[in-house]
């Protein structure tokens, strides 16, 4: 079977230094200068009151139980479990209990959830204004550009994505456009951040995408949530938990591995 000859583009060697190595040190400044000015834009956290604390734990204390309930004997999980349900049916936990019943208050009469939102809207800002002033200057001056080809073959699957902007069927997809080194700049540098700015930095476009979603959600005791609902949504789960222990016939499976070897 005969080979397919090795696809040569003549390119002057001068791209490298006048659009490869400017994009990657405006994409790197970029993060540094958005880094920083997250951090001077950011507001600080407001303390929260005793019983709002007590609420949220509460209900982080049922999941707990109820995700871990193997690791208990049946006698501690079942006394925890008729504790919480009670606490949580009966209202104990609620940090105003008046307002049983009641629907939530409004958001946007919130002070907390006002400041929440803001900085959300801080954070968006700080990341599409630059992003959007730098595909401007890419697309304006830098559009059409082969500035690199990889040196590892790759599918035709990769070339809508790695020759963005270049509208060429015979191409090799392992030449890459100027526009296609922006968005590998823009995914790919997190570690160099990383390095940079340490490991808790605001310069990862991924790290702020997904930055609200941690091990607690944030719909979890945000604004407009019921807490009560969520309590005897919480009592219900645990209620249905058909109990286990990874310590049930441990001695006898300890005894057949030894009586094994």
């Amino acid at each position: 079977m005969a080979q397919l000859p090795v696809q040569t583009i003549h390119r002057d060697p001068q791209l490298f230094y006048w659009i490869l190595l400017p994009i990657t040190v405006v994409m790197i400044l970029t993060g540094v200068l958005r880094h920083y000015a997250t951090v001077l834009m950011a507001t600080p956290p407001k303390k929260v009151d005793e019983k709002s604390m007590k609420e949220q734990r509460s209900l982080l204390h049922g999941i707990a139980v109820r995700s871990n309930f193997h690791a208990l004997s049946a006698p501690s999980f079942r006394t925890r479990r008729d504790y919480l349900t009670n606490a949580y049916e009966n209202g104990a936990f609620l940090k105003d209990p008046d307002r049983r019943g009641q629907p939530p208050p409004n958001p946007m009469s919130d002070p907390g959830a006002m400041d929440g939102m803001m900085g959300m809207m801080k954070n968006n800002m700080a990341m599409m204004i630059p992003n959007t002033l730098i595909m401007s200057w890419i697309n304006a001056f830098f559009s059409g550009f082969v500035i690199i080809k990889l040196p590892f073959p790759i599918t035709i699957k990769f070339k809508s994505m790695l020759q963005a902007g270049v509208a060429t069927k015979e191409m090799d997809p392992r030449w890459m456009s100027s526009i296609s080194w922006y968005f590998l700049c823009y995914f790919g540098l997190q570690f160099v951040f990383n390095f940079l700015l340490g490991s808790d930095n605001a310069a990862s476009q991924m790290a702020q995408q997904m930055g609200g979603m941690g091990p607690q959600a944030p719909g979890m005791f945000g604004p407009g949530v019921d807490p009560d609902k969520q309590f005897k949504t919480e009592a219900e789960n645990l209620a249905v938990v058909e109990h286990y222990s990874v310590l049930d016939g441990v001695e006898n499976r300890l005894l057949e591995g030894i009586k094994s070897k």
